[in-house]
């Protein structure tokens, strides 16, 4: 009786021990121009399970001991979360790390702001520090605002997509932190667009805000690994480079998904919106609404001139979108809410279908200011839409550039794909 009660305890102690061994924590990746990155350790590639995925802000192990007896600038939001919910700034300050103001990026520190929003500077009034927006006319950080900092932590939770901001937000701290010799250290988390790469790449001609590099929509990889790629590739202002030191997720899997706690930005608030918002985004450049001024944004679409659909919604102000697009018109179209999740792929389908049932007699479907070329990032998709080209012919033409950029990207990879 005796042997068989030890049994069962070694049986019941067994997964903790193995556990605890497979969470232990693994070599901080950098990048610098004058020393390339060390190769991830295998721990680094195990396949996640649920009770040892860590993204990189729970573990301090590797990155407060770092940050001791340095002056921070801490790039953050309303993601910038530890497991039990104290966020970052808070944590930091608790364990006397140095702090010398908050950069905040598009939606502001707290997360509040209309996509596009001009975001004031501040005061956080829970711990007085300053706090510099990196929106409107500030992207960049100006010399001043990085004098006397050593490192720039930045921990923002991204969605894998071109179009989202935050990739330019850690694209131009980098830059600035280049030449001002000031290290950036990131804190990874994951990519729930991840595992695949997908949709046409950026031309040149179509730089801006929301795409500054010549990757495709959809395009593989954690910010973590995207700063690593802008710094590795030499993508900075004149080729310039950073000191970039990357603090890995532990058991994170490119093909495993995981549930994002704090939505991103207001108008992603669930799973569902986050999975559809690089297919649906493109409707952000022509007469159709995804949603905004709703309780679904990037859920549904719809317009006052798609013709053949029961389904209608009217967008009107709320937290997330004080003026949304088509404020107080009915809008008919499409509930995507229970949509099956798209796993490995950008989805045509939903703008192919638009287009064919907008009624083009009453008003131009592609808005006249042609952001929907800047959202894609070349003019060849709309016109390929106006020619009444194929979701497979479409698709076709973006193999060769999709090819080449997989290229690059997998120098880049630190976790299982």
């Amino acid at each position: 009786m005796r042997l068989d009660v030890k049994i069962k305890d070694l049986v019941l102690i067994l997964p903790i021990i193995f556990g605890f061994i497979a969470c232990s924590p693994t070599k901080v990746v950098t990048n610098t121009a004058t020393k390339p990155s060390p190769i991830v350790t295998k721990t680094e590639k195990i396949k996640s399970l649920d009770h040892c995925f860590k993204p990189a802000a729970d573990r301090p192990e590797l990155y407060l001991k770092a940050l001791k007896n340095k002056t921070v600038a801490v790039v953050a939001n309303q993601t910038s979360l530890l497991a039990d919910k104290t966020h970052l700034v808070d944590f930091l300050v608790a364990n006397n790390i140095k702090i010398k103001h908050i950069f905040a990026p598009e939606h502001g520190f707290r997360g509040t702001a209309d996509a596009g929003e001009h975001v004031k500077n501040g005061i956080d009034t829970k711990t007085g520090l300053p706090i510099i927006s990196l929106y409107g006319d500030n992207k960049k950080p100006k010399p001043e605002q990085l004098q006397g900092v050593d490192v720039v932590l930045f921990d923002i939770q991204d969605v894998g997509v071109r179009f989202y901001t935050y990739i330019s937000t850690l694209t131009y701290i980098m830059e600035a932190a280049a030449e001002n010799n000031v290290e950036v250290m990131v804190l990874d988390r994951p990519n729930p667009n991840d595992g695949f790469t997908d949709g046409p790449v950026l031309k040149e001609k179509w730089t801006s805000f929301v795409g500054l590099h010549q990757v495709p929509v959809v395009y593989g990889l954690t910010i973590g690994e995207y700063g690593k790629m802008v710094n590795g590739e030499k993508w900075l202002k004149n080729g310039i480079q950073v000191k970039y030191t990357l603090i890995p997720m532990l058991g994170y899997h490119k093909k495993e998904h995981h549930t994002i706690s704090e939505k991103p930005s207001p108008n992603l608030p669930n799973d569902q919106s986050i999975n559809l918002y690089p297919s649906l985004c493109f409707f952000e450049g022509t007469q159709v609404s995804v949603g905004r001024g709703t309780d679904f944004p990037f859920q549904v679409f719809g317009s006052p001139w798609l013709k053949n659909y029961e389904f209608t919604f009217t967008p009107k102000p709320n937290a997330g979108a004080k003026d949304p697009f088509l404020n107080g018109k009915i809008c008919f179209g499409k509930d995507l809410r229970n949509h099956p999740e798209i796993k490995d792929h950008l989805d045509l389908s939903f703008i192919l279908e638009a287009y064919k049932n907008f009624d083009k007699k009453s008003q131009d479907f592609f808005l006249k200011n042609l952001w929907f070329d800047t959202l894609a990032g070349t003019d060849e998709l709309r016109l390929q839409i106006i020619s009444g080209k194929s979701e497979e012919e479409i698709r076709n033409s973006w193999k060769k550039d999709l090819e080449q950029f997989e290229k690059i990207r997998t120098k880049y990879l630190i976790y299982e794909n």
